[in-house]
């Protein structure tokens, strides 16, 4: 059950950290294998595209309603999905490693917050949704 329109996009946002969280720490344990190049992975195109179909604006055009995930999606439509791509701003040292330690601590504390905040977001979520229940049932 979902309990709102916004909680399986914030569901999607935690899965999407957690892949950061991994690839980061991959980034950081691979600092000295040669010829490593970094990578990372941005999902904030594909997130921003679901909430634009949650919460489109009028356009005049009639759109195809789902009502279950598992309906298939009509003509057109099509899932985004995260990219994956190399982290290659960074001068890559003799070995040809391209991992920037400062760089790869920053984007995990950056991550981190990120998380943290869709969780205590989604448990604010849930706590309205579970007093609505309680307050209906006292009566």
């Amino acid at each position: 059950m979902q309990i709102s329109r916004v909680h399986g996009l914030m569901a999607k946002a935690l899965d999407y950290r957690a892949i950061r969280q991994d690839m980061i720490s991959a980034n950081i344990a691979n600092v000295d294998t040669p010829f490593y190049r970094s990578r990372d992975i941005a999902f904030e195109g594909a997130l921003a595209t679901e909430k634009a179909k949650l919460f489109p604006r009028p356009t005049g055009k009639l759109e195809l309603a789902r009502t279950d995930a598992g309906h298939l999606a009509g003509a057109g439509e099509e899932a985004p999905k995260p990219e994956i791509f190399f982290r290659d701003g960074h001068l890559a040292r003799n070995d040809g490693n391209t991992v920037d330690l400062d760089v790869e601590t920053t984007e995990m504390a950056k991550n981190t917050v990120m998380y943290n905040a869709l969780v205590a977001a989604l448990k604010k979520d849930g706590a309205i949704f579970r007093s609505v229940l309680d307050a209906s049932a006292k009566t």
